[in-house]
């Protein structure tokens, strides 16, 4: 699973008609609006790099007002549970 945060600049006139067209593409997770240098910031989660080329360059480059993009690709994901578990011993906590 490859994830990826694409950073967008749109056409200020059509940043929520935009975002919902992102959206709607199955491989979307997230879209969110932000303020910034970027308009939206998209969530994509695809099977490999290949994925990743079609959706952007197909998908989100061609939704009208969608001016410029910016990609990230994810090495590795933390998440407030990865976090716990890293500085768990093992142990079940019990109170006294």
């Amino acid at each position: 699973m490859v994830t990826t945060v694409v950073l967008a600049n749109c056409d200020i006139d059509r940043v929520p008609e935009a975002a919902q067209q992102v959206a709607d593409l199955p491989e979307v997770s997230e879209v969110y609006s932000v303020a910034g240098d970027y308009d939206l910031v998209i969530m994509v989660r695809v099977r490999n790099h290949e994925d990743l080329a079609r959706v952007v360059t197909e998908g989100i480059r061609r939704v009208p007002g969608i001016e410029k993009t910016r990609t990230l690709v994810a090495f590795k994901v933390y998440s407030r549970h990865d976090v716990e578990s890293l500085f768990s011993l093992g142990f079940d906590e019990e109170t006294s």
